[in-house]
């Protein structure tokens, strides 16, 4: 008899590991590990929300749904981006609701891309996209915005586009930028829409951290290239909803009725009581929320001096809840192995750049999440202070 052979598929086989998720499993059994690695919200659901979603399930609110979104959440979709952003779609047939932004990015590239067709992806981002592009058969042309303030610009897009070996056909913005913290302004934003509209190429925006930006209000690219972008957000960060899974897409209905037919093979649809909790936050005032901006804020002023005072280059954190920080130069240009270091001889969790990048030149930085509580955040900084103190000290 034949040994049956394992049939796995070859693109899934070569598909690349998480090297975020790798490394923080990589650590996880260190004893007494003190995590600032996680984008998770450090706040409970709001008691609207959870009061909502138990409602529904009582209701019960448990049967198959609208496979594009339940009408009403559609609609408070609509209401909300035009209240936050000023984003003015004509209706819910321009709005499909995801499991979060991971199936919206899996969704959004399997209908846009053709096998091959290229992705601009400015570097360094979450090591998540570039899994979902590969099982979507797109090609990534990544572009390193090291040198240029962590952004992405016309003249590197001009120069990307000029020397890709791939059909350039859209841009994965992701802003408030996961890990760096940068965003743009809306002076920023106007210069790459025109680029964009001058090459052709189609929007994929992020923007999964408007919600929490600091010094500007947030400016969505949507407002200027509604015919030619899809905007994508949630309520995991913004809500502290991380475990509701609830994300959104915006976009033209021409392209929407496509993304609808890739999300409903997925996916089928969210839960329902799910989409009644999402239309209880939807509705929800900025102000009924501004007490998380404003901790995180207080925790990002914190975490940033306390890397500064250590000698860490940190970059201008504009918005979501991370710090992405130059290790010193006397601990060297691995920022893999001196977060290896920090986690067994520190016991504190951090994430080293090469998780977010395929670019080997400038590996010397680390992300820090601010999202965790106070009292750990004060932990994790007093051990990195010891770890740091101690290793100059022993030189």
């Amino acid at each position: 008899m034949t040994e049956p052979v394992l049939p796995i598929n070859r693109e899934v086989k070569d598909l690349e590991a998480d090297k975020l998720l790798g490394f923080q499993m990589s650590v996880a059994g260190i004893e007494g590990i003190t995590f600032l690695t996680f984008g998770e919200p450090g706040f409970d659901t709001p008691t609207v929300v959870k009061e909502a979603t138990k409602a529904a399930i009582d209701g019960n609110r448990s049967h198959y749904g609208n496979s594009q979104g339940e009408p009403a959440v559609r609609q408070a979709v609509l209401d909300y981006m035009k209240d936050r952003y000023d984003l003015d779609y004509p209706g819910i047939e321009n709005v499909v609701i995801t499991l979060g932004v991971t199936e919206a990015m899996q969704a959004i590239f399997k209908t846009l891309l053709q096998r091959g067709d290229g992705l601009l992806i400015p570097e360094p981002a979450y090591g998540s996209y570039f899994a979902s592009l590969s099982l979507a058969g797109g090609v990534a042309v990544s572009v390193d915005t090291t040198n240029n303030g962590f952004k992405l610009t016309p003249a590197l897009v001009d120069e990307a586009v000029a020397k890709a070996t791939v059909p350039v056909r859209a841009v994965l913005l992701n802003y408030p930028s996961n890990p760096t913290g940068v965003t743009y302004t809306e002076a920023e934003i106007t210069a790459l829409a025109a680029c964009f509209k001058k090459h052709g190429i189609w929007v994929i925006s992020d923007e999964i951290y408007s919600e929490l930006t600091y010094e500007q209000e947030h400016f969505s690219i949507g407002k200027l290239l509604p015919e030619q972008s899809l905007v994508v957000n949630g309520l995991s960060k913004s809500h502290a909803m991380t475990g509701y899974r609830l994300g959104f897409i915006l976009g033209s209905a021409d392209v929407i009725q496509y993304v609808q037919k890739v999300h409903g093979s997925l996916t089928y649809s969210a839960p329902t009581f799910i989409e009644d909790g999402a239309v209880a936050a939807l509705k929800m005032s900025r102000q009924d929320l501004q007490y998380m901006t404003d901790s995180y804020e207080e925790r990002r002023d914190f975490s940033r001096q306390a890397l500064e005072e250590l000698g860490f280059d940190v970059v201008d954190p504009e918005g979501a809840f991370y710090l992405f920080a130059k290790i010193p130069a006397d601990f060297g240009t691995d920022g893999w192995a001196f977060a290896e270091k920090l986690a067994h001889e520190g016991k504190v969790a951090v994430i080293p750049r090469a998780a977010f990048s395929h670019f080997e030149d400038a590996n010397q930085y680390i992300r820090i999440s601010y999202a965790a509580s106070q009292e750990q955040l004060t932990e994790g900084f007093a051990k990195l202070k010891a770890y740091v103190e101690k290793a100059r000290a022993n030189r």
